[in-house]
This record gives structure tokens, sequence and C-alpha cells, in this order.
């Protein structure tokens, strides 16, 4: 599946915050002919006779806060239901108007500053890429596009960036660029790495957080 990335027009002087989902699906279960109550935790055990049965809710979210040295900052949150696609929803105020390439790299360290989050979260071994591109790094998410503000909102749907399994991406980190990234296509000496994307804004380490 390819990435699906849909930009929304913000109002004058918008700031970032945390979407909020819409609430858990609830859990469907003939067990005793009852209908089960809503969760929102991970896990649920249920007993019977003669063994345990586990039922897992899977809808799992995740957010980053992006900071940086200069006045770039912004707000991911993730979220994914099941094993579906990861929807990530994109605020960064203190843009220059324009495309800024937008990128999960592979380390959560910001010991120092976003240079030291490394390349971009890799794990297939191959060149950069368009999110919707078959050859791409996982953590190619192209561009996110500032309005006149300075401010950029984006939903994009991947299915290379999920919040569990081998290649989760909790603890790893989300960075904006200063420049557009060409998508491997720029014919640069760095499109194939970095798309020539430029310095890094601002940066923030993916977390787990609860889903309400």
């Amino acid at each position: 599946m390819a990435a699906r990335t849909v930009w929304t027009a913000s109002p004058p002087h918008a700031r970032c915050s945390p979407f909020v989902p819409s609430p858990a699906r609830p859990l469907r279960s003939t067990l005793l002919g009852r209908s089960p109550r809503r969760f929102s935790s991970s896990r649920l055990a249920v007993s019977a006779p003669g063994r345990a049965l586990t039922i897992v809710a899977a809808t799992k979210k995740a957010v980053a806060v992006l900071k940086g040295s200069s006045q770039v900052e912004g707000v991911v949150t993730l979220l994914q239901e099941d094993n579906g696609p990861t929807t990530v929803k994109v605020c960064v105020s203190g843009l220059t108007p324009g495309p800024h390439g937008f990128h999960l790299h592979e380390h959560g360290d910001t010991t120092n500053g976003c240079i030291s989050t490394g390349a971009h979260f890799n794990p297939n071994n191959m060149t950069h890429g368009a999110p919707e591109d078959q050859i791409r790094h996982a953590g190619d998410l192209g561009n996110i596009i500032a309005n006149s503000d300075g401010v950029a909102e984006a939903t994009i749907v991947d299915n290379q960036i999920p919040l569990s399994g081998p290649n989760a991406i909790i603890g790893r980190a989300f960075v904006v660029h200063e420049l557009q990234d060409d998508l491997g296509k720029g014919g640069h000496e760095l499109s194939l790495t970095t798309g020539n994307a430029g310095g890094r804004l601002a940066c923030g380490v993916v977390g787990l957080t609860p889903v309400m």
C-alpha cells in the first residue's frame, strides 16, 4: 500500500495540538452470550473452564513533540488500528512558507540535537524515494507544506511505520527539514540518501500514549 498524504488549511496564527481519535471500537464476542464492555487497554484476559483466553484490543496511539534550535515546533500524533496502516497527523509551526522534507529517522537520540537522530529509518536497506514509491526508506514521508503563516498541517497514512512488531517506530524520531525533499529524483548527490532536504529544523522522539 502506498502512503497517502492530505494537506489541510490552518487558520491564521494556528497552534499545533494533538488530535483526538474516535473512540475505541467495542470488542465483539459471543462469550456466554453477553456483549463485552468497551476497552481501550491493549490486553484483556478472560477466564474459561480449563484454560485462559486472551483477547487483544489492538488500537495503538503514539505522539512526538517536535523541538529544535529554531522557532520551529510541532506535534505529531499517530494511530494504528489492528495491523493496518498508521495514520499520522502532523502540525508544525514556525516554518518558512512552502514545502519541507518530513522523515522518520532511525534513532530517538537527541543528545546532540536533531543530528544524533541518525539517518532515515530504513530497515529494508532501500534508496531514498517518495512515500508512494515501491523503492523507498520506510521513513520517507515526503513533504509537508507550510502556509503563509508558517504552519504546515498534514495527514499521512502509511503501512511502513507500525507502532508494534519488529519494525515498530516507538523510540525513533521524526524530523522536519529546512528544504523541500526532492523524493530521490533531483539528480543531486544526496538525492538517493536524504532527498537533498537540507538542515534539520526540529525533531521529536516517538512515544506511546494512552488510547482514550
